[in-house]
Formats: structure tokens, sequence, C-alpha cells
């Protein structure tokens, strides 16, 4: 028997799919994708007969189902999903099921939409002496989120934040981060689709952010990206200062922080 093989597709662009990744998906006997969120241009990819399920249209059961039947049959199985699955990417009622049912399975990462987001406008979420944590989060919806893990709760770091599957809410978002302890002035962006060739963005503070987000017509498949990295205020690393010293460089500073 062979195995499932979960991977996870990247943010959009289908050139951002790892090496790994593509050659599983290239190889792939049966290929079950999460249709409603990955590029379908990723099954390009995919050999001549493959054949391919459309998740969107599934339940649990009948995505673990294929898979089985894959698997049983001694065909190789990808569960492409979306960006990284490691992050609200459903995979651990998967992979219980994958136990249960005594089938092996591996997993490749992908890059996730706010490692996409970023590089699309090209910043850095651990700007030396402004942030050094980012808190990835999301507000409540039909999937709670505990009390303990609340927007407001975070607020009080003000440090980087990415929040995804909130945008359709977005006077709520920043209700409860203002509430929290972010400035209205804090720097804010909304991206959608980051890194597809429809990407939209849309830059701000919580003062100004939703009104811009509704004008733009923003409505899903948004990350809100918060925080003062967003802003212009930055200084250098250390890392590279000619006085800084490490194991590979001698410097006037022998510090490793």
């Amino acid at each position: 028997m062979t195995k499932v093989h979960f991977v996870g597709a990247g943010p959009g662009d289908v050139e951002l799919i790892t090496l790994k990744g593509y050659r599983q998906l290239s190889q792939a006997d049966v290929v079950i994708y999460a249709g409603s969120l990955v590029n379908p241009k990723l099954l390009d990819y995919c050999k001549d007969g493959v054949q391919i399920y459309d998740s969107a249209g599934m339940d649990l059961m009948e995505i673990i189902d294929a898979m089985e039947k894959g698997v049983r049959e001694g065909k190789k199985v990808v569960r492409l999903q979306t960006g990284d699955f490691s992050i609200y990417g459903s995979i651990r009622e998967q992979t219980e099921e994958m136990k249960k049912r005594g089938i092996d399975f591996d997993c490749t990462p992908g890059v996730s939409s706010f490692l996409g987001a970023a590089s699309s406008i090209g910043t850095e979420y651990t700007v030396p002496e402004v942030s050094q944590s980012v808190i990835i989060t999301r507000m409540a919806g039909r999937t709670p989120v505990p009390e303990k893990e609340s927007l407001r709760s975070y607020a009080q770091h003000q440090t980087s934040m990415a929040i995804f599957l909130s945008v359709q809410g977005i006077e709520t978002v920043v209700e409860e981060l203002v509430q929290g302890g972010y400035p209205r002035t804090t720097p804010a962006v909304v991206i959608y689709k980051a890194t597809w060739p429809e990407e939209k963005v849309v830059k701000g503070t919580l003062e100004t952010i939703a009104d811009q987000v509704r004008e733009a017509g923003i409505r899903k498949t948004a990350l809100i990206l918060v925080g003062d990295f967003l802003g212009q205020e930055f200084y250098y690393s250390k890392l590279y200062h000619k006085q800084f010293a490490h194991e590979f460089r001698k410097g006037q500073i022998d510090d490793e922080s």
C-alpha cells in the first residue's frame, strides 16, 4: 500500500510551490485539492491521466474515503492544500483519520500566505527595535476562538500581527485592536490574494483601513497585517554592522544578540 502526501501548494503564485511539492504533484495518480483556495493552474503540473477531486464540494469523510481508495489501489495520492497546511489547514482531523485507518502519510510544507503577503509588499515582520514577534491569529467566526486568544487580548502587545480569515469583519477587527491597545494611527495593510495575478493591496491605518477595504470591494481571501513594522521607523540590525563580531567575522562588539 502506498501513502498519502500532504503538500502545501503555496499562497497562489504557481511557482511558489516547493520543488519537493512540485515533484510529488507531478508524479501523483490521485490529487485531492482545495478548489476554493488553491490556484487551479497548479494542476497543470499533473501528469496525463491523473484522477482529480475538488474537495470544495466534499465533506471530511468523502475526502478520507477518496484518499483511502487511492492508496489501497496502490496509487500515489497527493492532498494539495493552500499555503502551508500547518496554519488554518484543517490537517489534524485528516491525519487522525489516516491513523485510524492505518494509512501512512507524510507532509511537505508550503509557503504560507502571510509570508507571501510580506514579500508582496517588501516588508519584514521582525524589524530590529520595533518588533521582534509575530502574532498569527483570526477573529472568531463559525470556528470559535478561545477568549484568552481574542484580538483584544493580543493587541495589548502591539507587536506585528497577521490576521487570517477576518476581512469580512474588518470593522470589528479594527475596534477590537483599538480597544486592546493599538493606537488608531497604527499602520495597517490588507492584501487580497497575495501573490496571485489578481492581488490587490490596500494600505492605511487602523483609522482608515476599514473604509478603504470596503471601497476596494474586498470581502474574502485577504490577510490583515497590523503593526509598526509597516511604518517608517526602523533600525539597522547588529548582524551586519562592521563592529559586530561573530564566528564568521571579526569586529569590535562580541555579542550574539
